[in-house]
């Protein structure tokens, strides 16, 4: 299917198709489809379903620029959100979460597909880079089963391992040597509920922020258990803390798969549990990518220029 759009305010066109044309290449690589700029018009070339969500796509920057001066990636990620949608489907998917007037929803839509594959399934893994919501939507979906009454519990969880440090190497006791690993998880909740509200939970183990290594013997029961950094595990690592899974959980894993920072020659927990359990039911792995990062317009420019994560 071919179909050309025509550019409704030149003066803004620049502002439309991106530098270097950067709009129109998040458009291209999350629908594939092709896009030719033309002086007023812009031609696309694809299936059809694709060519019409570029179409709606487009349509809605041109819309957004009618009371705007500036287009920036969260803005194409949120068109390309809205398109991906059957025109009869009602909103984005949003939890509500503690804080007062504060609902959650997916901004893009490889987050739709996360979110909605942590309701539907009992395990979830999500890989991606840095700025991509993994943490921050798994924290929100728990907080908001946790509101609802769904859960007990909430339990985050992260390897004590960071650009080759040990705890044993670093000062003070132990909760002073795991701050630092944890401190992540916490900054998720500020937008989610009050200080003393966080407080609280910690305190009547309602919330529970620990290392990787205090899993060991337990079983979770009616509880939502995040495991982030999840790419810092080692395979029997992973294997201790996906059968920690009681009834009435749900264990979400998130790691980035590039910013490995085990020993050389571990292998890493995560790559292999995917590799294992690709294809079990009631197993959701989802992995997010550049389209999908929602922090500062610079995270995706970052993350571009070095790849890989190698330097």
């Amino acid at each position: 299917m071919e179909l050309t759009i025509a550019i409704e305010d030149m003066g803004k066109r620049s502002l439309l198709f991106g530098g270097a044309d950067r709009n129109l290449r998040l458009i291209r690589s999350a629908l594939e489809v092709r896009i030719t700029a033309r002086e007023s018009s812009v031609i696309l070339i694809g299936p059809a379903e694709s060519v019409r969500r570029a179409a709606r796509t487009i349509n809605a920057l041109q819309e957004h620029l009618r009371e705007n001066d500036s287009i920036i990636t969260e803005d194409v990620s949120r068109a390309l959100v809205d398109a991906s949608k059957p025109e009869d489907q009602p909103g984005p998917l949003a939890v509500e979460v503690f804080a007062s007037n504060v609902s959650i929803s997916p901004k893009t839509p490889g987050q739709a597909e996360y979110m909605e594959a942590i309701l539907a399934s009992d395990l979830v893994f999500c890989l991606g880079p840095a700025g991509t919501g993994k943490t921050y939507l798994a924290v929100a979906l728990g907080v908001s089963l946790l509101k609802r009454q769904k859960i007990k519990r909430i339990v985050l969880v992260r390897p004590a391992v960071e650009a080759g440090e040990k705890l044993g190497y670093l000062p003070g006791d132990m909760q002073a040597k795991v701050n630092p690993y944890l401190r992540p998880l916490f900054d998720a909740m500020n937008d989610m509920m009050t200080f003393d509200q966080i407080n609280r939970f910690v305190k009547n183990d309602v919330i529970e922020v620990i290392p990787l290594a205090f899993m060991r013997g337990r079983t979770l029961s009616n509880s939502v258990i995040i495991l982030d950094e999840a790419q810092n595990t080692t395979v029997s690592q992973m294997l201790m803390f996906l059968t920690r899974l009681g009834h009435g959980s749900k264990m979400i894993v998130t790691g980035d798969d590039s910013q490995i920072d085990l020993a050389t020659g571990q292998k890493s927990g995560v790559i292999d549990a995917v590799k294992r359990l690709k294809g079990i039911d009631q197993i959701g792995i989802v992995r997010l990518g550049e389209l999908d990062i929602v922090r500062h317009p610079l995270v995706q420019g970052i993350v571009e220029a070095y790849g890989n994560g190698q330097g």
